[in-house]
């Protein structure tokens, strides 16, 4: 995915990562470089040779993530039950490009693919004991994301207006209300990974073995790891999450609420430039709907 998708992101060619590279990182400018199709809205990714991958923040509001990356995934590092990229270089603003920019491992495997996982349950167990592992880390320090379901309200629904000509927009209002109203996070926190998306996994021979993009690393509403029951697993696969996790009807409701005000926001924004991402977020609310129905 190379579409540009925001008025104002960065354009970030090949040639610019050549350069940055043969001024800082001298010891891999003779190595391939070539941009990774990818449905990431903050982040350009371009291959390395074989074994590393060059991440440079496309857009603003993202100008702080490979600083954040840079302090947490060592110390993340073997924690997990999933390979991670390591940190191997960063870069500084240069060339006309200004801000940090890193250079990582390559982290072997392919993305799932809504409706053709080979072996749904037993992915649903694998990313169960992620979200454990994540949810166990004993780190300092961590960034803190807040998120009330009533801090988005007004937000969401201004989204389902928008794209009330393609979604049962009585049905949605109904399943958000009913969570605004039963099932509000107490402020509880643990560690998240904050966007165990698709695109984020990596699979093989049909089994959890890679994550990356720890970007929204953090600790807060542990419902933040819980969307991918609904942004990638089938229904029978889903029941198997929730139950490796043992997680309860209100923390469901809002989890679901999640997933649900997360794909209304991006559906009206991406449909037109990010295909892959808007597909993803029809399934979302297909799915939310036809459970909470």
């Amino acid at each position: 995915m190379t579409t540009r998708m925001h008025d104002d992101e960065l354009d970030l060619p090949v040639e610019l990562v050549e350069r940055l590279l043969a001024d800082q990182q001298p010891q891999w400018a003779h190595l391939p470089v070539s941009r990774l199709a990818s449905s990431g809205t903050d982040n350009a990714m371009f291959r390395l040779g074989d074994d590393l991958v060059v991440r440079m923040p496309r857009i603003h509001w993202a100008s702080d993530t490979v600083d954040h990356e840079v302090r947490w995934l060592p110390q993340v590092d073997g924690l997990l039950p999933v390979t991670i990229p390591r940190v191997r270089a960063v870069g500084t603003p240069a060339a006309g490009y200004p801000w940090t920019w890193s250079v990582l491992t390559w982290v072997p495997g392919d993305n799932p693919v809504l409706g053709k996982l080979g072996d749904a349950e037993n992915l649903a167990r694998d990313l169960a004991s992620l979200v454990r592992a994540i949810r166990a880390l004993t780190l300092d320090g961590g960034r803190v994301k807040d998120g009330r379901l009533v801090d988005r309200d007004a937000q969401v629904r201004d989204d389902i207006v928008a794209v009330s000509d393609e979604i049962d927009a009585d049905a949605v209002t109904a399943i958000w209300e009913q969570a605004l109203a039963t099932a509000e996070w107490d402020g509880r926190r643990t560690w998240v990974h904050g966007d165990l998306a698709p695109g984020n996994l990596l699979l093989t021979d049909h089994r959890l073995t890679g994550l990356i993009d720890f970007a929204g690393i953090a600790t807060g509403d542990p419902t933040l790891d819980l969307g991918v029951a609904w942004n990638l697993l089938p229904r029978p696969a889903r029941a198997v999450f929730r139950d490796e996790l043992d997680v309860d009807g209100t923390t469901w409701t809002r989890a679901r609420a999640r997933a649900l005000a997360q794909a209304l926001v991006q559906l009206p924004y991406y449909r037109d430039t990010n295909p892959v991402l808007a597909a993803n977020a029809r399934h979302v609310i297909r799915e939310v709907t036809a459970e909470a129905g």
